[in-house]
């Protein structure tokens, strides 16, 4: 791998790079692969396990890079592939934050997933995270990965960061993991090596800094603001802590293992930033710092609205696929849409300043012939234990998850919840001469 020579000399005296380890590391072996598990789907995943990635509880190292494609846990939600060092999020979040509290979350470049997925399962069930990506060829993607991890309390949205200025004071966290030069992915994407400028760089901060100044009106007053890159570059890094201290925000440092040989880098104030090198750690390049927003004597208040009330028979209807005990209901257009209780009437507000691509669950709705339940209820976790499954084999799987025709002998006729390992896959009509397959045909397996 022929490393820009520019980037080699930029580099000089930034904490923690030592260009000859830096060369090393990016001719010799392959990236570690890493996945984190969904702890709302427990599975027995039959993967090649190494070890724990020591700041995130549920990542975990593999010894090889497997199939990912031919894994029906994998498309259901039993896990998800992402990068070691970026699970740093989450000692970022829960060092900063009283997570016991219900509170509003933005993931402000949010594809393909990673990171809200890690923030969803950090928060409690009466909190919301906001998943936002403004390049419209990724929602696809982000809204497929929100789904499959299965929660009731994120929305999807597609808008520019100064869209969110509209929600003033709205969140208590907002996350930046910012477009960047990505000079610290080299090794998992050679093909960036040719995209990488000075000029880029340069770029790339400018931009940085108009996406943060645009997106903080919406931090409450004493909030968290997360910042991360795979950038190395200090123009990138340091310098936006430099700015944020110019407009008195707080930095917040954190507590970090030495074993972890993560490499603390200070500007001239004190404010401490984090550098993951992969010739010290099992990671991809990537830097993050915290920093608080200053108190204000004003805070914007935002009160939930009212909901409109549901029938007697959509409640019935929907109460057989799902528990309903500690949801919230909207109906939209021909949808429902369930939320984590005393989350729905904050959609509304939403709805008022975004483009909304999905929010909660999708639960179906009523055609001619009956109730018709939605993928998106299939994959949830507010699906009821007591729906009618049907457990697949390993080819049965890859036959349904490949939107192929399969013969089952079904015990009942009607709609069922196909499962694998016990782990819901999506859902099948059982009729008096066929099966019908309802996965989502976009989101198929095309490989052999």
């Amino acid at each position: 791998m022929k490393l820009p020579k520019a980037l080699l000399s930029s580099l000089h005296g930034v904490t923690g790079y030592h260009e000859e380890d830096f060369i090393r590391v990016h001719e010799e072996a392959s990236p570690p692969v890493s996945i984190r598990l969904n702890p709302f789907k427990p599975a027995n995943i039959s993967l090649p396990v190494q070890q724990q990635v020591p700041w995130c509880a549920n990542g975990r190292y593999l010894t090889e890079r497997p199939s990912f494609t031919t894994d029906p846990l994998f498309h259901a939600g039993a896990y998800y592939v992402q990068e070691a060092s970026s699970m740093f999020i989450e000692q970022a979040l829960t060092q900063t934050t009283d997570l016991t509290k219900n509170i509003r979350v933005l993931d402000l470049c949010a594809a393909p997933g990673g990171k809200s997925t890690l923030l969803q399962s950090l928060i409690s069930t009466g909190s919301l995270l906001v998943s936002n990506e403004v390049v419209k060829q990724r929602l696809s993607i982000l809204e497929e990965n929100i789904t499959k991890w299965g929660a009731a309390n994120v929305v999807v949205t597609g808008n520019l960061p100064a869209d969110f200025a509209k929600l003033e004071h709205f969140f208590d966290v907002i996350v930046t993991d910012v477009p960047c030069s990505g000079s610290g992915l080299f090794r998992k994407d050679p093909n960036a090596i040719e995209e990488w400028s000075v000029e880029n760089v340069l770029h790339c901060s400018t931009r940085q800094k108009n996406i943060i100044n645009d997106v903080l009106p919406a931090l409450k007053p004493g909030g968290v603001l997360i910042y991360a890159t795979c950038s190395y570059s200090s123009d990138e890094n340091e310098n936006m802590m430099r700015q944020l201290v110019e407009m008195d925000y707080l930095n917040v440092p954190l507590q970090i293992h030495d074993s972890w040989n993560i490499v603390e880098t200070r500007t001239n104030d004190g404010s401490v930033g984090y550098r993951f090198y992969p010739y010290n750690l099992q990671g991809e390049g990537f830097f993050a710092t915290v920093f608080r927003k200053p108190d204000e004597e004003r805070q914007a208040h935002y009160h939930p609205e009212k909901t409109p009330t549901l029938s007697q028979t959509d409640i019935l209807n929907m109460g057989m696929y799902a528990d309903l005990e500690n949801c919230d209901v909207v109906k939209f257009q021909q949808k429902y849409l369930a939320f984590n209780k005393g989350l729905a009437g904050l959609l509304p507000i939403l709805q008022k300043k975004l483009y909304i691509r999905k929010a909660g669950v999708c639960m179906g709705e009523s055609g001619k012939n009956g109730w018709i339940p939605d993928h998106e209820l299939a994959m949830s976790l507010i699906l009821k234990s007591t729906v009618t499954r049907y457990e697949l084999s390993l080819e049965q799987a890859l036959q349904y998850l490949r939107c192929q025709p399969f013969e089952i002998e079904t015990p009942v006729k009607g709609w069922l919840l196909v499962t694998y390992q016990s782990i819901p896959l999506g859902w099948i009509k059982a009729l008096p001469n066929r099966i019908n397959n309802y996965y989502p045909r976009n989101w198929r397996i095309i490989n052999k």
